[in-house]
């Protein structure tokens, strides 16, 4: 396994600001993303208070079903007193969703690690399941690569209900089924059956996409101490609930901070990310339709949809008897982390990068600063023969990203083609037009229908000519079929969809390729959060 840093293009606004525009980052964020921001923030949490016990209960409790590693079981401890956390978190997606999930948990375990020794401190690396999602079409597919090209696999079962992803039972059966057409486009190697078993054991013993997801990143970081928990638990939402009766009491006046602030987002160029409103509620209730969303109306909070209204009274009594009818928004989900967890630092993707960018003053209003907030890394994973055909190519990763794949197929194309066959068509046509002009001479004299009747006849041979020219062309790309199917796949492999492979392919392709360690071996890798776009020779 070797590791290569490139310097790719940052293409988004808000990370290219956040990463060099100094004005921007003070104006939406508390901290700079840097060595010297820890220790500051780590003296703003000793000045705060956490229910660690009861925390670290949930945590625990949470976990168990799945297996805690006696890592995971220090790391618990160590939160129940006085370690602070780095988290980061993802929707729950079948086969671990997209490779970037997997590149945001290790982002996560490494900045936890590298901290601890900095700071003298307990450090813990904790990933936050956004469980209470549903918009399960986010989270039902898989993509493989098929003929260099990304092919969706997608659960085929409807929910009608907006269920939550941690209420949404999927039938086995079908899940079963999806993994197995999915492992099937991997291909056999040694790993494949272990592999395979593994996931369809998963399935066999949870019920709800969350479950499913949690069994394998556990499975796969355990022995790294890696903490769940889910953002829709119940025993959570009971630790919640009076920080649910603050958000309640607060409301307008977050709403107000919130959508302010994007206001100025927009202003300055970079979008509405949440499209906050004004009369927002940012909050969700649980009702016999699924997950809805709140806003506030004439003092009331309500669902016109679904017929519901409460007074903030019914919502106080709510949070305080029934905190599991209540869910976070997007707008409040990292105001709910940071008052449940100590939150060192929040590793993020460049959307949610985004969204916190409009929070800072939300934050400010309940008394609290926004974490130090850490881009998570970004990697691309060449597998052997994909290097192989890089080399046959005399191309580079960053040559496929940058879109010269394209050109060097044109090239290669134009290269093959028999100049001297389509020479002598064309010769053939130049000769055939110049003796149907002779016979025009005569057909003048024959009337207008002789003339008609010649000139489709003309047409009809240069038809028959162009799908020669055509076949002959067809016959060369056949023939070079081979060659040009590996600039397809460097593209389906690399780049697929022009976008990063990470944002596509689940890890379970490199793991059936690359084998069980895959995981534990990106780690020891000399992994820096620079901001450089990582390159790694499986």
């Amino acid at each position: 396994m070797e590791l290569e840093a490139n310097a790719l293009q940052e293409k988004n606004k808000v990370m290219q600001s956040y990463t060099s525009d100094k004005e921007f980052l003070h104006t939406f964020f508390d901290y700079e993303n840097e060595e010297s921001s820890y220790s500051e923030r780590l003296e703003e949490l000793a000045g705060r208070t956490f229910e660690r016990r009861q925390l670290a209960e949930t945590i625990r409790s949470f976990m168990e079903p799945f297996g805690i590693s006696a890592s995971a079981y220090k790391h618990i401890d160590e939160l129940a007193e006085n370690a602070v956390a780095v988290i980061g978190g993802q929707q729950a997606g079948i086969l671990t969703g997209p490779l970037y999930s997997v590149h945001k948990a290790i982002t996560v375990i490494l900045l936890a690690k590298k901290q601890r020794e900095k700071l003298g401190t307990p450090v813990v690396p904790v990933f936050w399941v956004a469980g209470e999602d549903h918009d399960l079409n986010e989270i039902n597919h898989v993509y493989t690569e098929m003929e260099g090209r990304a092919t969706k696999h997608q659960y085929r079962e409807n929910f009608v209900l907006k269920l939550m992803a941690s209420e949404a039972e999927y039938d086995k059966q079908l899940m079963a089924s999806l993994v197995k057409d999915i492992f099937g486009k991997f291909g056999e190697t040694a790993y494949t059956k272990d592999l395979l078993d593994e996931v369809l054991d998963a399935i066999e013993q949870e019920e709800t996409f969350t479950q499913f997801f949690v069994r394998l990143m556990n499975g796969l970081f355990k022995e790294e101490g890696l903490l769940f928990i889910d953002s829709a638990s119940r025993q959570l939402r009971v630790l919640e609930k009076s920080y649910f009766a603050l958000l309640i009491e607060e409301s307008a006046q977050l709403a107000e901070e919130i959508s302010n602030k994007e206001e100025l987002f927009a202003e300055k160029g970079f979008g509405s990310p949440l499209g906050a409103e004004s009369d927002a509620a940012n909050l969700f209730y649980i009702h016999d339709t699924g997950r809805v969303l709140l806003s506030r109306k004439d003092d009331y909070f309500v669902n016109d949809s679904s017929g519901l209204r409460f007074s903030k009274a019914d919502m106080l009594r709510i949070a305080e008897e029934e905190p599991w009818l209540l869910s976070n928004n997007v707008a409040t989900r990292p105001l709910m982390q940071d008052m449940v967890f100590p939150v060192l630092a929040f590793v993020g993707g460049p959307g949610e990068i985004a969204y916190w960018a409009v929070l800072k003053e939300a934050f400010h209003h309940l008394d609290m600063k926004m974490p130090i907030i850490v881009p998570r890394m970004s990697m691309t994973l060449v597998t052997p023969q994909v290097k192989h055909a890089l080399d046959e190519k005399s191309l580079t990763v960053d040559d496929v990203m940058s879109g010269a794949v394209f050109t060097a197929r044109e090239q290669f194309v134009s290269g093959l083609q028999d100049e001297r066959f389509d020479s002598v068509l064309d010769e053939t046509e130049k000769i055939l037009g110049q003796q149907y002009e002779k016979i025009a001479e005569y057909a003048d004299q024959q009337g207008p229908m002789m003339q008609e009747l010649l000139e489709k006849n003309l047409l009809f041979h240069i038809k028959q000519l162009n799908y020669l020219k055509g076949k002959a062309e067809e016959a060369v790309l056949l023939k070079h079929d081979a060659a040009l199917r590996t600039f397809a796949i460097l593209e389906g492999e690399l780049f697929p969809e022009g976008v990063l492979q990470e944002r596509l392919y689940t890890p379970y392709t490199y793991l059936n390729s690359y084998g069980p360690t895959l995981i534990q071996d990106l780690l020891k890798l000399p992994l820096e959060m620079d901001g450089t776009h990582k390159i790694i020779y499986l």
